[in-house]
């Protein structure tokens, strides 16, 4: 009975396909869909069509119409239903149709993306159409972006646990705000676990790197249960090291290496001397204990303090740099 059937199905999913050709892969799909979703009723029944089973646990209900969207098309479904459970039975959902629906959800995901990133309605609709043969309307595209928002949201709210470090930085995008166009701060955290993993926390967009902006973005961070944090990484902004200090008192802090040497390359008087300035930094940095990171950067302060002068370096700025150096080299 059971090879009958299967028969039966894959010849109905030829004609649909020599008949209609590419064009009715749907329609081929919602046929496969219907036979996979009665065959997994019968296993959760324990009998299948017209059968008597001691194993039978209840009855088949006839279908529920249903219609999905998924990337090769509209897909007409015929859910199989059921009655009559005995006790403590779970009720029945099929299987397939969940990944069927997952798939449905990666297409509107996709449609919310493409519009986010700047594609009008107008062309959305025609890219899925030339590859989906779907109309999709202005109201689909804002349902979509719904559904965007809320697993963006469910992402922004997770929890957190052990973070061993964590990096924090800033970048800057135009965003409209009351009317006109202006560069906005986007904050970054970036963790890395127990395990060495590397993983992004949270994003906040503020208006500036103002302390107060940090400082709520990080005490967010903590309240979604980060905990175990060894070290933080960051450049030398002011009001993200404030707001550090309010946050995470007890947390050292080490200057990004990226960061210091960009800074760097504002004391350089010549252009020909940046690739010798950065690569005698690296070595600073890469060195295999403190006591030969101390002394590459002696030979550094050395060589080019009467080369590549600073004003700034006579009021401070030696020390502040040293300082930070050491701090990184610390192992």
């Amino acid at each position: 009975m059971t090879h009958h059937e299967d028969d039966t199905t894959i010849a109905r999913v030829m004609e649909t396909l020599i008949s209609n050709g590419m064009e009715s892969m749907g329609e081929a799909f919602g046929i496969l869909y219907n036979a996979a979703m009665e065959m997994e009723r019968a296993q959760f029944l324990g009998a299948g069509r017209y059968e008597r089973s001691e194993n039978r646990i209840g009855q088949a209900n006839g279908f529920k119409g249903k219609e999905i969207t998924t990337r090769v098309g509209k897909i007409p479904l015929r859910i199989p239903q059921v009655r009559g459970l005995k006790k403590d039975s779970e009720g029945f959902y099929p299987k397939s149709l969940e990944r069927g629906i997952r798939s449905e959800r990666a297409l509107k995901l996709a449609l919310a993306e493409m519009y986010i990133h700047g594609v009008s309605t107008r062309k959305v609709a025609k890219i899925t159409e030339e590859l989906c043969g779907l109309e999709v309307s202005s109201m689909a595209v804002s349902r979509a972006t719904t559904l965007l928002d809320e697993e963006v949201a469910a992402w922004r709210n997770r929890k957190l646990g052990t973070i061993c470090y964590l990096i924090l930085d800033a970048r800057y995008e135009k965003v409209r705000h009351g009317g006109s166009v202006i560069d906005c701060a986007v904050l970054v955290a970036i963790g890395v676990d127990e395990n060495g993993k590397r993983t992004v926390l949270g994003t906040s967009v503020a208006l500036s790197e103002a302390e107060v902006h940090w400082r709520t973005f990080i005490s967010s961070l903590l309240d979604r249960g980060m905990r175990g944090v060894r070290m933080i990484v960051s450049d030398a902004h002011e009001g993200l090291k404030k707001a550090m200090q309010a946050t995470m008192p007890s947390v050292p802090w080490q200057r990004c290496q990226c960061h210091l040497q960009r800074n760097a390359q504002a004391y350089i008087p010549k252009v020909s001397m940046k690739g010798s300035v950065a690569a005698a930094l690296r070595q600073i940095f890469t060195a295999t204990d403190r006591a030969e990171a101390d002394q590459k950067l002696k030979d550094f302060v050395q060589k080019y303090e009467k080369t590549a002068p600073h004003r700034a370096w006579q009021s401070g700025q030696r020390e502040t740099f040293q300082k930070d150096s050491r701090f990184f080299c610390c192992r």
